[in-house]
């Protein structure tokens, strides 16, 4: 059993964006020679999020749109009190921290059109993503 661990660091330039991060883990999952096993995929953050979904121009827009009228971003929200960023972790709350994929043949196996994004909700910011494989070569 092999683990195989690598931190990445992703900018992001707005305050609520989507970045598909897919290639980042596809390539890690290459380094690491591990040809079958699982790839966890971890975004220590409390005001981002992990989904996956197709890369498309106009579902991005629908997504940020969908942040919007979930949480909008102009609230009274109490947290707000503290640090002005409330609606950012109430968004982060809705989506997951963590991804697990398997890998099989040293790939990552997911649908055609289930790239992994990193939803950003209070940036811009540099985000770390932590992505570990564990498995056999």
């Amino acid at each position: 059993m092999k683990i195989y661990t690598k931190e990445i660091s992703i900018q992001t330039n707005k305050r609520r964006e989507v970045v598909n991060i897919t290639d980042y883990v596809e390539k890690i999952v290459r380094e690491s020679k591990i040809r079958e096993g699982i790839a966890l995929v971890f975004l220590p953050h409390a005001t981002a999020g992990l989904f996956s979904n197709e890369d498309e121009p106009n579902i991005k827009k629908d997504y940020l749109n969908l942040f919007e009228r979930l949480v909008p971003e102009k609230e009274d929200y109490y947290h707000n009190q503290i640090d002005n960023n409330a609606d950012s972790h109430l968004l982060s709350s809705l989506f997951k921290q963590f991804f697990i994929y398997p890998v099989k043949d040293g790939k990552l196996i997911r649908g055609t059109w289930q790239d992994l994004f990193l939803a950003e909700f209070d940036g811009p910011r540099a985000r770390r993503v932590l992505i570990i494989i564990i498995g056999k070569g």
